[in-house]
């Protein structure tokens, strides 16, 4: 599978091949599904926490005598009925991360790379480099590439004058190659890709 090179002017810069055991296969939408219910669940906070009755401040002595009161019997005032106490069965701070077997990540970020190529929504440019930070220009050049939403992939660190301009634009989104990852690339219609990240990819996954 062939693909074109662009430049951020949207000239072209020439073409590649791109392997189809990354890029070729066909998406599977369970496998998708299950990479970002994996994602979502390893990034939720699990700081929620209520008192249990060990947890409250008081007393441990029983305020009203077991029988002859007329009411209820009581222990402390800890207990959940009572105003102050405790919460009965509350939430308690916990991971709510679940478990996916490795090759099964590693297959839905291919996945996740072929739905991208096979619905046309693949970008690859030269280089995610400019002289000056300048937000406008930027803009304009991503639009003429189609790319008004999109996770842009680098190869190592981020260029900086790249970085600032493109961190003012809604929808669109940069990240090393080290952080690409199934849910970024769903979220955005497009997915662009530098020359040296695709290369950095393919020998990631050893193509």
């Amino acid at each position: 599978m062939k693909a074109d090179i662009k430049n951020l002017d949207a000239s072209s810069a020439g073409s590649v091949d791109l392997q189809d055991e990354i890029f070729g296969l066909e998406p599977r939408a369970d496998i998708l599904h299950r990479m970002v219910r994996y994602q979502m669940a390893k990034r939720q906070a699990g700081t929620h926490h209520t008192q249990g009755r060990s947890d409250v401040n008081g007393t441990q002595k029983k305020f009203v005598k077991q029988k002859g009161s007329g009411g209820a019997r009581h222990g402390n005032r800890k207990a959940p009925l009572f105003r102050g106490g405790a919460k009965a069965f509350g939430p308690k701070a916990r991971s709510h991360a679940i478990d996916l077997p490795k090759k099964v990540r590693a297959l839905a970020l291919k996945h996740a790379l072929s739905a991208k190529a096979k619905s046309d929504e693949l970008i690859v440019i030269g280089e995610a480099k400019m002289s000056a930070p300048k937000t406008a220009e930027l803009r304009k050049s991503l639009g003429a590439l189609g790319a008004k939403s999109a996770l842009i992939i680098e190869s190592g660190d981020i260029d900086a004058n790249f970085g600032m301009a493109a961190q003012n634009i809604p929808n669109i989104d940069v990240l090393p190659v080290e952080g690409i990852n199934v849910y970024d690339i769903l979220k955005h219609e497009k997915l662009v890709l530098t020359k040296d990240a695709l290369g950095a990819l393919e020998a990631r996954f050893g193509a």
